[in-house]
């Protein structure tokens, strides 16, 4: 059966005069043959709608480069076809396919516009083709025709009668460019046959070309036969297997082979030590004695892979450019000096002594004030890679340590895979939360933890996936925490403990100002210029609607602002450049928080005393009042932990026996009772902080002394007097001055707390260092009597 498609002659001057130009990607065509080509670019829709519509021929020309959308006269092959269109198929999914049929080869010879779809001018191409008589023409067409059906019949699959069709047919140079376009070649090898001027040597090629072909037709029939000898019927399931293995043997190979190869070339790239070198070696001859399909094969490779993945002896430069540093420092985190002089002392003694085991250094302070994303300006500052691990609710020590090989699913802890995942030896590394880790049966995370923050331990760390010794000294760890108490002591005496402070008005301004608006801005898209919070206003919004020691909820409230500056701009309504105070309550709502203001000295037995909160500092209000009973009852209130009742307790036991001394009638414990309060019972309050406070309000409601006016106090008491130390000064001496107290009693040890804070914080503050509860009442309390008092007798 012959295949016939109809086709109109083309004139010789449809060829001359200026035509349209299609390029192609990664496909070749030749005269005689119908070709179908799938059309995606517009401007070839264009062109095929239009030659289709009005008729007339286009020249077809194969790109050079297939990346090329919009090629140009050097991109395109200089010899193509003159071709004409037969058909154009519309598919369901609106792609367009063009039936082309091929006839005269062409030369371009310049491509005239580009718009809207490139035209220009080619030459019919001269063929010297040989007589009919010529024998060894001849014997060219037939050898190509018994090949190129040899080529389909086994490759292809083609129908019987398509076969039948190509068998019969005289048409021998049909089936020659048929076999031109069949042939799997590369496209210059191709292009270079079109090229090819005389039909004999053209055909010689496509012989070339069509033997390799057949070749590897052998081969692949070869390879089939072998496979199908060797099949049994009780290992049908085996076939795919063994073809792959036949098939691999004849690229010259197995693929177990060419990945053990590989592994000894990643292992003999990689600097180990002796001791190092001889494990990996042991590892390796284990692997290759292992058979593929073993179960034992892919957990063995596994960890060879994961041994050779790592870093060893590996480490990136450290920059010592102390100044850098420091601005880089700077230009991140507001504050925080002892932090960053820390850093730069590690970095000035790394630079002299070209070599040192890195500092564990532990930040803590409350939740907000930059303490995990210092460890990325850290590493920016160290020219160093960087790791963060949350540890928050960790509680099973194989995620440090790792798992053994024994199990399944075993994997490296978490300290190898982070080292693993940096490519480097020595990168920073966060142990975020520290303060957070837990324990149950599967083991205590902070014992494996020792080992790892131990300087004098970590150059041998031991993972037991990798079983194998890592030196974990150069590693520069630095742990964040909110609270030290929940830290198992061992721990503790491992790590350098830098305390992290909260931020007074000024600092949160300098911050919000210099840092979390600019962000802001950034990610909600508003300009620089087109939004501002001014200092004012900002004062008022950390003041009115955060409350914390950090910046994170006044971020949170900066972002919310944005949100609605975002909106306003994005519908072209009218917004506020610069946010004014009267404008909080229209973006934020009603006022969140007030504060604890001064309440004055006009009552007798309240008195003000200065709290630690993980949140920062506040005050706090100790209030006694009295009233006529004979059980002489002491009621306490105000959700109070058994640490403060057990001060309340003490500080009555003390004034009783010190009654005389402080001028109280000792008839007065028989006929009054006691009631002490602290406000806000909802909150929980524990501590021996509040003693001396206690203390000062029980003699101040039992003489009916009026307390001195912006006094605030904080301490504990010893059953003889004795005033002592407390923690969390600076928390508290921020808040005494966010809510106006002018002077402070702290206990004479705490002076030196006091010291250590910047003279900034402490403008407008006077403080009385006392040892003695007497030197706290002397000061705190005025002779004068308020102007109403209890008749106490």
């Amino acid at each position: 059966m012959e295949i016939v498609i109809e086709k109109k002659a083309i004139k010789p001057e449809e060829i001359e005069r200026e035509n349209p130009i299609l390029p192609l990607k990664n496909m070749l065509f030749f005269p005689g043959v119908p070709t179908p080509v799938n059309i995606g670019r517009s401007k070839s829709l264009k062109l095929m709608n239009e030659v289709h519509k009005k008729g007339g021929v286009l020249g077809v020309f194969c790109q050079k480069d297939a990346n090329e959308e919009d090629p140009g006269f050097d991109d395109l092959y200089p010899v193509g076809l003159v071709a004409q269109i037969i058909n154009v198929i519309k598919e369901e999914n609106n792609s367009t396919t063009v039936l082309l049929m091929g006839e005269e080869r062409v030369l371009l010879n310049e491509i005239t516009t580009d718009e809207p779809y490139l035209k220009g001018h080619f030459s019919v191409l001269q063929t010297v083709t040989p007589a009919k008589s010529d024998k060894e023409y001849k014997e060219q067409l037939k050898t190509i025709k018994d090949k190129i059906l040899h080529i389909l019949t086994s490759k292809m699959g083609l129908p019987e009668f398509v076969i039948d069709s190509l068998r019969k047919s005289k048409d021998y140079n049909y089936i020659a460019n048929l076999a031109f376009t069949s042939v799997e070649s590369s496209l210059p090898k191709k292009q270079e046959i079109l090229a090819c001027d005389d039909l004999k040597e053209r055909y010689n090629k496509l012989i070339s070309l069509l033997d390799h072909e057949l070749q590897l037709v052998e081969i692949k029939e070869s390879i089939r036969k072998k496979t199908q000898v060797e099949i049994d019927k009780q290992q049908r399931e085996y076939f795919l297997q063994q073809e792959m293995k036949n098939i691999q043997e004849a690229l010259g190979g197995n693929m177990q082979e060419v990945e053990l190869k590989e592994l000894h070339a990643k292992a003999d790239s990689i600097k180990f030590t002796p001791e190092q070198r001889a494990v990996v070696d042991k590892e390796l001859k284990k692997l290759e004695r292992l058979h593929p399909h073993s179960p034992d094969y892919s957990t063995q490779m596994s960890y060879v892979q994961t041994i050779l993945s790592l870093p060893w002896n590996s480490y990136t430069k450290d920059n010592f450019n102390l100044q850098r540093a420091k601005k880089v420092l700077d230009k991140d985190h507001f504050g925080m000096d002892k932090v960053k002089e820390r850093i730069i002392e590690h970095l000035a003694v790394l630079k002299l002594k070209g070599d040192m085991k890195s500092p564990i250094i532990c930040l803590y302070g409350p939740p907000g004030v930059g303490k995990t994303s210092l460890g990325k300006s850290v590493a920016e500052a160290l020219n160093r890679k960087y790791i963060r691990m949350s540890l928050g609710g960790l509680h099973d020590e194989a995620e440090i340590r790792g798992h053994r090989r024994t199990y399944i699913g075993a994997m490296p802890g978490r300290i190898v895979q982070g080292i693993q995942k940096a490519g480097s030896s020595n990168p920073v590394v966060i142990l975020d939360e520290i303060d957070k880790v837990g324990q149950d049966y599967k083991g205590d995370p902070s014992a494996a933890l020792l080992e790892v923050l131990d300087p004098e331990q970590n150059f041998a760390f031991h993972d037991n996936y990798l079983d194998m010794d890592y030196d974990l000294s150069k590693v520069l760890f630095i742990a964040t925490a909110n609270s030290l108490s929940s830290i198992s002591r061992p721990l503790l005496d491992r790590m350098e403990l830098i305390e992290v402070s909260g931020y007074i008005m000024e600092e949160k301004v300098e911050i919000a100002k210099k840092h979390l608006l600019p962000t802001q801005l950034e990610n909600h898209g508003v300009g620089k210029s087109q939004f501002d919070i001014p200092r004012k206003t900002m004062e008022v919004l950390i003041e009115s609607y955060t409350r914390e020691s950090g910046v994170r909820e006044l971020n949170k409230q900066i972002a919310k602002i944005l949100r609605k500056i975002a909106r306003a701009i994005a519908e072209r309504t009218d917004y506020p450049k610069k946010l004014d105070v009267s404008d909080l309550q229209e973006y934020l709502g009603p006022i969140e928080y007030t504060k604890d203001k001064y309440e004055g000295n006009e009552y007798a037995g309240v008195v003000t005393g200065l709290a630690w909160t993980a949140v920062g500092g506040e005050i706090l209000f100790i209030e006694t009042s009295l009233s006529k009973g004979k059980a002489s009852r002491l009621t306490l209130t105000g959700n109070l932990g058994d640490v403060m009742k057990e001060s309340a307790i003490l500080a009555l036991e003390y004034i009783k026996a010190h009654a005389s001394q402080l001028d109280i009638p000792e008839e007065v414990f028989d006929n009054w009772n006691v009631h002490i309060h602290v406000p806000e019972g909802a909150i929980p309050k524990d501590g021996p902080s509040a003693g001396i406070t206690m203390t000062t309000s029980l003699v101040s409601a039992f003489t009916q002394r009026k307390v001195k006016p912006y006094l605030a106090m904080t301490g504990e008491m010893t059953l003889r007097g004795k005033v002592l130390p407390v923690v969390g000064i600076k928390e508290k001496i921020l808040a005494a001055k966010r809510d106006d107290i002018k002077e402070n009693i702290l206990s004479k040890e705490n002076k030196k707390n006091v010291d250590e804070i910047n003279a900034i914080y402490l403008k407008g503050l006077k403080f009385h260092y006392v040892n003695d509860i007497r030197e706290v009442l002397d000061i705190a309390l005025l002779k004068e009597k308020i102007d109403n008092p209890l008749e106490i007798k």
